[in-house]
């Protein structure tokens, strides 16, 4: 179980830190990648990339550090709550149902991180 969630969580990091790194030093170019940035002011497009960002550094910091590694799970809960706020605010009131695919699978790596690192520190 434990290989699984390193699994998921360096997923989850790798795109979170893409993504995030994107919209918050390159919003010109975030603004051409994701559709959803265009109708965004530039502050709210860096807020979702420093969260983005926040929350890999989250995944992995904690435990890799064992300074608070509780923190691990309170960063997929706000990844997994990022992914909810996007499908649910973004992508299905403008039917981008082709995007919608990509946040569902983050969706559930999310959640499987912090279902089985809560199961394990609990």
């Amino acid at each position: 179980m434990n290989i699984a969630l390193w699994i998921a969580q360096g997923l989850l990091v790798a795109m979170y830190l893409v993504a995030g790194t994107v919209k918050t030093f390159q919003t010109t170019k975030a603004r051409e990648q994701f559709p959803w940035a265009k109708n965004r002011s530039d502050g709210f497009v860096r807020f979702v990339g420093t969260s983005e960002l926040l929350g890999a550094l989250g995944l992995i910091l904690p435990l890799i550090t064992g300074i608070l590694p509780w923190l691990t799970v309170l960063a997929a809960i706000g990844l997994t709550l990022i992914q909810l706020l996007a499908i649910f605010t973004e992508h299905l009131p403008k039917k981008e149902y082709s995007v919608i695919l990509v946040n569902i699978v983050l969706l559930v790596l999310a959640a499987f991180v912090v279902i089985g690192r809560w199961t394990l520190f609990s």
